[in-house]
């Protein structure tokens, strides 16, 4: 087709190279209504997506910087709370100690009372006992000492008084020299 054209163009006497005058200026007129269209519709429209693009970018690095302003705020508040929270756990765990320790000494004081109070009713009863049966053998070691002296004497001590009086010296003798080997 190239040809073609060409040859027509060599039959009229025109270089092929060098456009028409008439092109020219039909392609200067449709360049110039093709820049205002541009100018006048498209930037315009294409400035105004531009800008809010722009808005729109710079306003979400600030809102971005706002909340890792808050963000940053929100964990130093955590970290505050934090450290009041193991103050206070602390706090509670050295009183709990502290409670703990003194119903610990509270306890033991009671145990050692009671303790106490068991041992001296202990001692008491003992005493008791000692003495109930100081008196049962002192009763039985006097009969068998007048029975024993009537055998050896050959006659029956019967006089009840005279077998308690012998008795009781016998006793009392039995005390002395136990007292006397016990120094």
């Amino acid at each position: 087709m190239l040809t073609y054209l060409a040859a027509e163009a060599a039959e009229k006497g025109h270089n092929p190279i060098i456009p028409a005058w008439e092109e020219i200026v039909v392609g200067t007129v449709a360049f110039a209504v093709l820049c205002f269209v541009l100018m006048k519709f498209v930037f315009p429209q294409m400035e105004k997506t531009f800008r809010a693009r722009v808005d729109a970018i710079e306003g979400g690095i600030k809102r971005a910087e706002a909340a890792q302003a808050e963000a940053n705020e929100l964990l130093e508040q955590y970290r505050a709370q934090l450290a009041e929270a193991r103050t206070e756990a602390a706090r509670i765990r050295d009183e709990a100690r502290a409670d703990a320790e003194g119903i610990r000494q509270d306890v033991l004081a009671k145990a050692r009372e009671e303790s106490d109070r068991i041992i001296a009713a202990g001692n008491e009863q003992l005493a008791a006992q000692r003495e109930s049966i100081v008196r049962e053998l002192r009763a039985e070691v006097g009969t068998l000492a007048v029975d024993l002296a009537g055998k050896i004497v050959g006659e029956a001590l019967a006089d009840e008084a005279r077998t308690r009086g012998t008795v009781e010296r016998f006793i009392a003798d039995l005390d002395t020299a136990g007292t006397a080997g016990g120094r």
